[in-house]
């Protein structure tokens, strides 16, 4: 086939592809040229998850009269004048490629009124081409409106989430910025219900109140270091060692208050909690990064969601020393206890009446003696064959984590979250289908304020939360009464329990059934953690119950459960071969 240039149209929709991936791509581009205005109040309303309607209006400066068809053009900016602006963008928009771009998959409308004008101008386009324009009276800023997104593309089309999942990342995006710009005013209605409205005063601590609730933001510390020689330094808060989440969704990068992603950040950052976190936990930070701006690229991804740094020492350097100084000044000097007094969490009790965990049932145990067989098979992902393990004996356990198991032919190691995990996982998931889910009411409702997105995920699947034994009674704006909670949760704090789910659902309900979702997120959160002592009893009664599991390999989330050192590697490794 020839070469031949592509028809306009064909190339705009291409073109529109890099910056218009979903409706929360639109509402990113819209609330940027809002902020590049400088408003103070922005209000968003979405409809159907975005594909509907989309309208952000704002208070800014507004464009004249004869620049509206012009804001219109690819590459029509009023923000770079030639190549050597380039070289240190203070603005969120730069390229002139949103609203063309926004317009080639959409019906747009925009009203518009400078402050120093009588009237505004409206304008209308479909597809990329104009519709109409003519002069209306409105009130001074900017109103844009989106209908029918990708109407005219089926095949982008379908590949979108749900309307709830697509209001989920809008609610997100919206946070971020909420966060970025504490002096900004922002309001998001969804579905005609006001989801999110921040003071816009200027305190980020303020901001941080109406995204998570005043308990959260109350328990943060600040961040705030800078190094007056190169001009980095790092603002925000982070949360203390003794809150953290089981995902990495509350952690916000920004740079020059430009929310990004960066896997550099994310390492400084997993190195400055280094010793302060369990395993595989993670953070709540809102941190923004001054970077001199001729130090940062902002424009090496199309959705401006990636930032090249000149130089990437000074950037992790100025990470870690602010927060790492946040946490050193929050510790306080660890006491020495008293000769021979036992530490929290340095093993388990020698109490034999005392109230334990039970790994069966998610309950407390009365600690009274059961009998189990020590020859009982467990099946695990070793190419070993399955009668070479037909008899484990429990001889202890390592750092309070991992258990050890002499069997036929070697050595086991079993990860007690994670087999406790797979044990709760599929007991949830069989009382589920069997339609007998065993829930325990509260002995007093439990008030919890969720954050927008958890409150996404409340409202999109308050059924299935319900299904699973979770029973929710809206009590406020975000602040909803707990008064029942699945059986194998044993948290004295039910609204830990919950919080805890509902980051797991928003974090892997992209990649699961939100049913094993759930599921998941319940046995997770229930089962015994790292560093938790057990008992002889309860770590023989945590094998049983695995052996009796469908799939005892592996975790619901798809980690080992059980790895095998065979006789012949230990004979090996000591020389004995």
């Amino acid at each position: 086939m020839g070469i031949k240039i592509l028809a306009p149209e064909v190339a705009a929709k291409i073109a529109a592809g890099e910056v218009v991936e979903r409706p929360s791509s639109v509402v990113k581009e819209l609330l940027e040229n809002s902020l590049d205005a400088a408003a103070t109040q922005i209000t968003i309303e979405v409809q159907g998850g975005g594909t509907q309607l989309i309208r952000v209006t704002d208070d800014g400066h507004g464009i004249p009269a004869q620049d509206v068809n012009l804001a219109f053009y690819r590459h029509a900016t009023s923000k770079l004048s030639d190549a050597s602006d380039l070289d240190s963008i203070a603005t969120m928009g730069f390229r002139g490629e949103a609203l063309p771009s926004i317009a080639a998959v959409a019906r747009v409308s925009m009203v518009t009124r400078p402050h120093d004008a009588e009237v505004g101008r409206e304008v209308h386009l479909g597809w990329g081409e104009e519709v109409r324009s003519s002069p209306k009276g409105c009130s001074q800023g900017t109103s844009v409106a989106v209908q029918g997104l990708f109407e005219n593309l089926p095949a982008r089309r379908k590949f979108l989430k749900s309307a709830s999942g697509e209001r989920s990342r809008i609610s997100d995006l919206v946070t971020r910025y909420a966060l970025a710009f504490p002096e900004v005013g922002f309001r998001l209605v969804v579905d005609g219900r006001n989801t999110l409205t921040s003071p816009g005063n200027g305190s980020l601590a303020d901001a941080l109140v109406s995204v998570y609730g005043a308990d959260t933001a109350g328990s943060l510390l600040e961040v705030s270091w800078e190094d007056t020689g190169d001009g980095y330094g790092v603002r925000g808060f982070i949360s203390s060692p003794s809150m953290h989440r089981a995902n990495r969704t509350y952690i916000t990068f920004l740079v020059n208050r430009r929310w990004i992603q960066s896997p550099l950040l994310s390492f400084a950052l997993a190195e400055s909690y280094q010793g302060f976190l369990p395993e595989r936990r993670h953070p709540l930070t809102v941190l923004n990064l001054s970077v001199p701006l001729a130090d940062a690229d902002v424009n090496v991804h199309p959705a401006k969601r990636e930032v090249r740094f000149l130089q990437e020492n000074s950037v992790f350097s100025a990470l870690q020393r602010g927060v790492r100084a946040a946490l050193v000044a929050f510790s306080p000097v660890p006491e020495m206890s008293s000769a021979g007094a036992p530490t929290a969490g340095t093993g388990p009790t020698t109490d034999s009446t005392a109230a334990r965990f039970n790994p069966s049932t998610g309950a407390m145990w009365d600690g009274q003696q059961r009998s189990m067989p020590l020859d009982s098979a467990l099946v695990q992902d070793d190419p070993t064959p399955v009668e070479a393990m037909s008899s484990l004996r429990i001889l202890g356990q390592i750092r309070n984590t991992y258990l050890v198991a002499e069997g036929t032919d070697g050595m086991y190691l079993l990860d007690q979250h994670a087999a406790h995990e797979r044990v709760l996982f599929e007991k949830v998931s069989k009382e589920v289908a069997g339609q007998t889910p065993q829930s325990q009411a509260l002995l007093e409702p439990e008030s919890v304020e969720l954050s927008t997105a958890q409150e996404e995920i409340v409202q999109s699947s308050a059924g299935l939360l319900e299904r699973f034994g979770f029973v929710l009674e809206p009590f406020g704006e975000r602040t909803y009464l707990l008064r029942a909670v699945p059986a194998v949760v044993t948290d004295a704090h039910g609204g830990k329990a919950l919080l805890e789910v509902l980051d797991l659902m928003a974090y892997e309900g992209l990649l699961r059934e939100r049913e094993e979702t759930l599921a998941a997120s319940i046995a997770c959160h229930s089962a015994v953690r790292a560093g938790m002592g057990l008992s002889q009893v309860e770590m023989e009664e945590l094998v049983h119950q695995l052996q009796s599991c469908d799939s005892p390999h592996t975790c619901p989330h798809g980690r080992p459960t059980i790895v095998h050192l065979s006789s012949h590697h230990l004979e090996r490794e000591f020389g004995r071969r």
